[in-house]
């Protein structure tokens, strides 16, 4: 028998104990709920894996996935005496430079010989489904407006004599209006930070920038190597050619490229020479007047051996696509490793259509593997001969900026070419076509160091000048 005080300690214990109970048991209830709830969660996921509708939704995310374009060549709507003769393109004074040796990487090639026997393919676009990269970003860099600039060139014509021909140093020669400096392409969607040279570099620290082109590439090169100096000597720049084999052939005009590194942030930047991006390979090293097989579905050797060394890549091609500077040459066109007897290939046209596209399919092959590299494919640079053309009287003499206009409004690229060759590929567009073509003052025109009469330059730029832009736009998209 319990007593008193005993009995309320008990009654005390029975009643938290109770208390207890009734805590507990709302847990044990949401405990049962949770398990329901993770039942039905994966009874509906069952469910929805199996419907029709649940596949459809999730095949729809791979449409923002970019994938490599097959490989085509549109057929022209000209004939080729319309498109690309030998008077309707700017003869370049390059050297005829010759590459040969193999490729230290393993590449993918491109078998010609589906293309060569059903020349009228039509672009089979499987990639018609997915979102165009040009339209997810919203800055449209070659559509905007020039606008007068304040501030003055980002170098001296006249000082920056280390890197720059004297040719295109306008302020070198007779000429006496520089209005052309006086201007700055302005994108319509977005705003570039201006360019600083230090910035630059620091930006590119330990990497590689690579032109591959003609001479409007080698302008480009140039440019970029006044721009990143400040047009001033460097006694820190470090002429490193020979680790590319950049030298000059016997019985050239000037090396087949350049290669500058700045030691003090590990910038490198190069130019080779590659006039119109097919592989060239004499077909007797030891004959000088040899012909050279002029691979139209091979990428040059330069570029296959050292793509690995490169961390931006801008091509260009063009104006040697006619057919004086290709017999001149004495350039055989080759595809499959065999002399070329289609004759619709032969056309410059599409010989040149050929080349484009194969070129970029391989480069594009190339990217996963490199997945540091960003490529970019710059459109043609205008030009702007009236009255004639080079060797026939041709000039272009207006010195007076924007009198065809100020802005490009169009979304299309003015190169289709180049524009189809990357199109659904990861190498970017770096379309400088129509945006040059407004500045038709800014050429070498009629003047010249030594002032030879008779000779209009309407092909090359002044320097400093328009390819400022073109590496003010680069810059902005690396």
């Amino acid at each position: 028998m319990l007593k008193p005080l005993e009995g309320r300690i008990y009654c005390v214990r029975v009643s938290q104990e109770m208390k207890g109970a009734n805590f507990y048991r709302p847990r044990g209830r949401h405990f049962s709920a949770t398990l329901l709830f993770l039942a039905f969660t994966t009874l509906f996921f069952w469910t929805w894996e199996k419907n029709p509708f649940a596949t459809t939704l999730w095949s729809a995310q791979e449409q923002f996935s970019f994938h490599t374009s097959e490989f085509v060549v549109d057929t022209l709507k000209r004939s080729s005496s319309d498109s690309l003769t030998p008077n309707k393109h700017v003869e370049e004074t390059d050297s005829d430079s010759t590459s040969s040796g193999e490729s230290k990487i393993p590449e993918k090639e491109f078998d010609a010989s589906n293309f060569t026997n059903t020349f009228a393919l039509q672009l089979e676009d499987r990639d018609a489904h997915r979102t165009p990269s040009s339209k997810i970003k919203d800055c449209n860099y070659s559509k905007g407006r020039w606008v007068a600039e304040s501030r003055p060139p980002l170098y001296s014509g006249v000082e920056c004599k280390q890197w720059l021909s004297e040719m295109w140093a306008c302020r070198l020669t007779q000429r006496t209006d520089f209005s052309y400096e006086g201007y700055r392409w302005q994108p319509e969607n977005c705003k570039m930070q201006e360019f600083e040279k230090s910035a630059f570099l620091r930006r590119m620290q330990d990497k590689t920038i690579a032109f591959i082109g003609d001479s409007l590439g080698r302008q480009q090169f140039q440019s970029l190597m006044c721009m990143a100096t400040g047009g001033e000597w460097r006694a820190d720049v470090e002429d490193v050619g020979k680790e590319y084999g950049l030298f000059k052939p016997r019985g050239a005009i000037r090396p087949n490229g350049w290669a500058y590194r700045f030691s003090n942030t590990n910038t490198t930047i190069l130019y080779y020479w590659s006039s119109t991006l097919a592989d060239l390979e004499p077909l007797n090293i030891t004959d000088k007047a040899t012909d050279v097989a002029m691979h139209l579905d091979r990428a040059p050797a330069f570029m296959r051996q050292f793509l690995h060394h490169f961390d931006v890549l801008v091509l260009n091609t063009g104006h040697h696509w006619n057919r004086g500077k290709i017999t001149a040459n004495h350039w055989v066109m080759y595809v499959n490793g065999k002399p070329l007897d289609d004759r619709r290939l032969m056309a410059v046209g599409n010989a040149k259509n050929l080349t484009v596209h194969s070129v970029a399919r391989w480069l594009d092959s190339q990217l996963p593997s490199h997945p540091r590299l960003r490529a970019f494919f710059r459109t043609i640079s205008p030009r702007h001969f009236r009255n004639g053309d080079w060797n026939t009287g041709g000039n272009c003499d207006n010195t007076t900026p924007l009198t065809g206009g100020s802005g490009v409004s169009q979304d299309e690229s003015s190169d289709p070419v180049i524009a189809a060759a990357v199109k659904g590929t990861n190498i970017t567009l770096l379309d400088i076509t129509a945006l040059s073509d407004l500045r038709d003052e800014g050429h070498i025109s009629r003047y010249s160091v030594k002032a030879t009469a008779g000779v209009n330059d309407c092909l090359h730029w002044c320097l400093p000048g328009i390819p400022e832009t073109w590496n003010e736009l680069l810059v902005a998209q690396i």
